[in-house]
């Protein structure tokens, strides 16, 4: 029960915002909110942070003369120079292992991918390197690093770069695995995370990149942080409980605002953190809308959907579910090239409103 239009898509190819656990906006901080893309709230946070602590420094591909492969380190080198924005040469196994090594030695590294696709070649060091050694020095080592750039699918770029690795690093202990959705989301999990002492993972999205969300006054403050960990409930609901991360998020939101036109509410929930995960928020949620769809761009075996689902079913969160949870996902196949392929291969909002309506009986 992963995902119908996977099946749809298959056959096409054979056949031819109150937050409960963070802090929320007042209606007075909304009306004063700014618009700021997300691309441009993780260049604020990068440069706060570059500012407040001298042992955080950013490297990567094209990160510093360039402004970044997508203009999310824009500025930052003129402003801090080649020891604090490094351009590295195009070898992700290498620049990560000096990454990691920096952060171990007491620096705090943002090590940039240009996306998460090609950060597995240096899959030895963010897990065996990086996420381990705390473990296995018996706490005598910390690794304060952060790992970051676009995950998942962007826009006619195939199969070797579309693959969300939400579930993959979040599969991992000792990493913590954020992400964001929004600017606000982007903003502050992004200093929460160069402020931690444990190697973070952030899987932004090259989509999300452009899109302009309000941020408020606290929110743009120097001091504002988002707790790693902490889910965020994006939109109020009474009748079925939709939870997703990133680009999903968004997604969610207009199916919650299709289903609303029939007279179903329901509560989107925006993950933010997929390890630790929240799994307090969806419980609250399900026994109060009694529901589940989850939704996600990734795979659907053995992926973040799975996992919330196998918890309900754990927990006594399972007896307040009056019909099985189901999962949207993406299809199960390789991401295709040909654009009516991958926009098949994608969650869409009639999808989840399919699903709801399907498990409400409506």
């Amino acid at each position: 029960m992963a995902r119908v239009a996977a099946v749809r898509m298959l056959n096409a190819v054979t056949s031819k915002y109150a937050n409960t656990n963070c802090r929320t906006l007042s209606m007075t901080s909304v009306a004063k909110a700014k618009e700021v893309a997300v691309r441009d709230a993780l260049n604020a946070a990068l440069d706060e942070e570059l500012e407040r602590d001298d042992r955080v420094f950013l490297m990567g591909e094209e990160v510093a003369v360039y402004d970044g492969a997508y203009k999310v380190s824009r500025g930052l080198w003129k402003k801090y120079g080649d020891k604090r924005i490094v351009d590295t040469p195009i070898t992700e196994i290498g620049f990560t292992g000096i990454a990691v090594g920096a952060a171990m030695a007491g620096l705090r590294p943002i090590c940039e991918f240009m996306t998460f696709n090609f950060a597995m070649q240096s899959i030895d060091h963010i897990l065996n390197s990086a996420g381990k050694m705390f473990y296995m020095s018996a706490g005598r080592v910390n690794v304060p690093i952060v790992f970051r750039g676009p995950n998942g699918a962007a826009a006619g770029v195939a199969a070797q770069h579309s693959q969300c690795y939400g579930a993959w690093y979040a599969h991992c202990p000792g990493l913590k695995v954020l992400s964001p959705y929004s600017a606000e989301d982007a903003r502050g999990l992004l200093k929460s995370a160069i402020r931690d002492p444990d190697p973070v993972v952030i899987l932004e999205n090259e989509m999300l990149y452009g899109v302009k969300y309000p941020l408020s006054d606290e929110a743009l403050s120097k001091d504002f942080l988002i707790p790693i960990g902490k889910a965020k409930i994006e939109r109020d609901g009474t009748h079925v409980t939709i939870v997703s991360h990133s680009k999903g998020v968004e997604t969610s939101l207009l199916a919650a605002k299709e289903l609303q036109a029939i007279g179903i509410e329901a509560e989107v929930i925006n993950l933010r953190s997929l390890r630790p995960l929240d799994f307090e928020a969806i419980s609250n949620s399900v026994k109060k809308t009694n529901h589940l769809i989850t939704v996600e761009q990734g795979w659907p075996s053995h992926g973040v959907g799975a996992e919330i689902c196998a918890r309900v079913m754990e927990s006594d969160t399972f007896f307040h579910l009056d019909q099985p949870a189901i999962r949207v996902t993406g299809a199960d196949v390789p991401m295709a090239y040909a654009k009516a392929l991958e926009d098949a291969s994608l969650p869409s909002p009639a999808d989840i409103v399919d699903v709801a309506k399907r498990i409400l009986s409506t």
